[in-house]
């Protein structure tokens, strides 16, 4: 069912603009959609995120884009490194960017504004390091049920 919202094309903008986040950070962005949501939204993307491994970034630093489109569920979810240092509005303000674009149907720019704005933090808190970084390694955008 995701796929039927999520175009390619779609999918292609929501992936450029995490690729255009990280190549300015160490950190990881993700983002995950599925049709429906068990229970309570940011326990799913609590599940999701351990699923993904996210929390196994050396810094700590990895974030997360939770979308369940049918039960209109949104979270975006960041481990402790970056937790630690973004202002205590921040994850609120993205919410909110985000959940204004999805009333609108336009659920990849949502989602592209809302990974640009995680990025500018990322950049700023967790500078892109060649070394240690393997971002390239993985899937941006997964899907799931």
């Amino acid at each position: 069912m995701p796929r039927d919202t999520i175009t390619p094309a779609d999918e292609q903008h929501i992936i450029a603009a995490i690729k255009d986040a990280e190549q300015k950070t160490s950190g990881e962005i993700r983002v995950h959609i599925e049709s429906n949501c068990e229970g309570d939204v940011l326990d799913r993307a609590t599940e999701v995120f351990a699923e993904l491994h996210m929390h196994q970034t050396e810094l700590r630093n990895g974030v997360l884009f939770y979308v369940a489109l049918e039960d209109h569920q949104f979270a975006v979810l960041g481990d402790a490194g970056i937790n630690a240092i973004v202002p205590d509005h921040f994850w609120e303000d993205i919410t909110a960017e985000v959940i204004k674009h999805f009333k609108q149907k336009k659920y990849a720019d949502g989602l592209a504004r809302g990974v640009r704005m995680a990025g500018e933090q990322l950049q700023a808190h967790f500078p892109y390091d060649r070394h240690g970084d393997t971002n390239e390694l993985s899937d941006d955008i997964s899907f799931g049920e």
